[in-house]
């Protein structure tokens, strides 16, 4: 966690966000259709299995609850998943098909999630958080000649085949570990996501 006067940042390699995005893949939902595939996960083709639209809507919603809980609640209780550990909930209405879809992948997803969480931890979260992103902050008010407003983010780092940063939430955005871990590239790719919030 970054944080530097009125704002915050949340930086982490999130195994339930990791484990969302390897049920996306072995399922073949495509949405968000602008965040690439997992590196190290098989991924559906279309002409194997085609998602009906029930099991990609409980998808999407179950994403959303994953990606931002606080701003998007489920409006009945959650029950967590057999399989999953701690690491998928869903809600206990309304969410048969996606629970069926997912059982059988569950001891898989959890493994993933766990090593590149790992991987995360021992590469990248060592602490320089903070400087990253108070670099990108300074950089900001230098060019528009003020303080930076008030802004929360949330940075998921993640194991992704292209390297880039993605909008997946209001507050939260996808960045590529290989991209994480390069200073320089970093800086830039993070500047105009700051520029946007503060």
């Amino acid at each position: 966690m970054a944080s530097g006067g009125e704002w915050l940042v949340r930086e982490d390699a999130g195994q339930p966000v990791l484990v969302a995005l390897y049920l996306r893949q072995v399922l073949g939902i495509r949405y968000p259709e602008e965040l690439p595939a997992l590196r190290g996960v098989a991924t559906r083709e279309a002409s194997e299995f085609e998602p009906v639209a029930d099991l990609e809507r409980q998808w999407r919603r179950y994403w959303e609850m994953t990606v931002e809980p606080e701003a998007h609640p489920s409006p009945v209780p959650l029950d967590l998943v057999d399989g999953f550990d701690l690491l998928v909930a869903l809600p206990t209405e309304g969410f048969a098909e996606l629970a069926a879809a997912i059982a059988p992948h569950g001891a898989d997803a959890v493994a993933y999630a766990r090593g590149a969480h790992e991987r995360y931890r021992s590469s990248i979260g060592t602490g320089s958080s903070y400087r990253a992103y108070a670099s990108a902050i300074a950089q900001h008010e230098r060019s528009v000649g003020r303080r930076a407003h008030g802004f929360e983010l949330n940075v998921q780092v993640l194991p992704l085949t292209q390297r880039g940063v993605w909008w997946i939430g209001t507050l939260t955005v996808a960045v590529t570990d290989g991209l994480r871990g390069d200073v320089v590239a970093f800086d830039a790719a993070i500047t105009p996501v700051i520029a946007d919030l503060a």
